[in-house]
């Protein structure tokens, strides 16, 4: 198998450094936005959207940098949406990695902000890339409508419009495809972009490749939440059972639940094996299913 750990690991130690340059400090009377941002984006986090557009711009022979700045961009989205989840008016959670939620530390208002921070400042960073225009054109539409109402924020909306009710399967794998997988297909898209690949076999095969491994990736979550080590997970677990939420381990047992992710991860695995000759995307996907937090 592929070193994935190893290089995941590595490459988040780029990414943190990077993203720590992207988000320069404000002026004296603004810093604590900027600080905010920080706490928000920096020290911690598995770094696996931004492996994943690694990842694929290799295979699209991109440009290593260009695709950390994409990745750089599509972490600081996914960071921002991390602090609004939290919110009171969301989740109201108060740990996330291991730490105290940004509106715990810097109180509601100013999370609010570093939130609406980040988000703006990913579509700078996106732009200011030194490639191709068609190339920064095309990511910087992936990242919107990865991020609006197509996508993550519409999961969001049907996630709080379906709180306390059943919903059926159709319509969690809807919810999970905008809320979670909607970042993880633009990654793998960003990672082809980069490269300048627009469409063609491999950008459909990236594209069931994150589909898959983005339903499993939430249905571990989910599983996770339920019976996970929160010291491990360094978030609080419960919180979908306590709020009334159907999960894929409320819908289908933790077996059931367990032979899906197995499944969707083959199904991940195989679209790619025609041009996953190191095994970079088999192991990701391996890592993904068998994590414990």
């Amino acid at each position: 198998m592929f070193p994935v750990k190893e290089e995941l690991a590595e490459y988040a130690g780029r990414v943190e450094k990077r993203l720590a340059g992207l988000i320069p400090d404000a002026d004296p009377e603004t810093v604590v936005i900027s600080e905010a941002m920080r706490y928000a984006a920096l020290g911690g986090g598995k770094r696996i959207r931004p492996y994943l557009v690694y990842a694929f711009s290799r295979l699209s022979s991109g440009d290593p940098a260009v695709a950390l700045d994409f990745g750089c961009a599509l972490e600081m989205i996914h960071s921002y949406s991390l602090v609004h989840d939290d919110l009171p008016a969301m989740d109201n959670d108060v740990l996330r990695r291991g730490k105290p939620t940004c509106h715990v530390a810097y109180g509601e208002a100013n999370a609010i902000l570093a939130g609406d921070g980040l988000l703006t400042r990913a579509f700078g960073v996106a732009a200011a890339c030194n490639t191709a225009a068609e190339t920064v054109r095309r990511a910087v539409a992936e990242l919107s409508d990865a991020a609006g109402y197509a996508g993550m924020v519409g999961g969001q909306t049907l996630d709080i419009a379906t709180e306390g009710k059943l919903v059926t399967k159709e319509t969690l794998t809807k919810l999970q495809r905008l809320k979670t997988g909607a970042l993880i297909r633009c990654a793998c898209r960003l990672g082809c972009i980069s490269g300048g690949l627009y469409d063609g076999e491999l950008f459909d095969a990236a594209d069931v490749y994150a589909e898959k491994i983005g339903l499993a990736f939430q249905v571990i979550d989910d599983i996770l939440d339920g019976v996970g080590d929160p010291a491990l997970l360094g978030k609080s677990v419960g919180k979908d059972e306590a709020s009334g939420k159907t999960t894929w381990l409320s819908l289908l047992g933790r077996d059931g639940a367990e032979a899906f992710a197995n499944e969707l991860t083959r199904q991940a695995t195989d679209a790619v094996k025609p041009y996953d000759k190191e095994g970079r995307l088999a192991s990701l996907a391996e890592l993904l299913l068998n994590r414990k937090k």
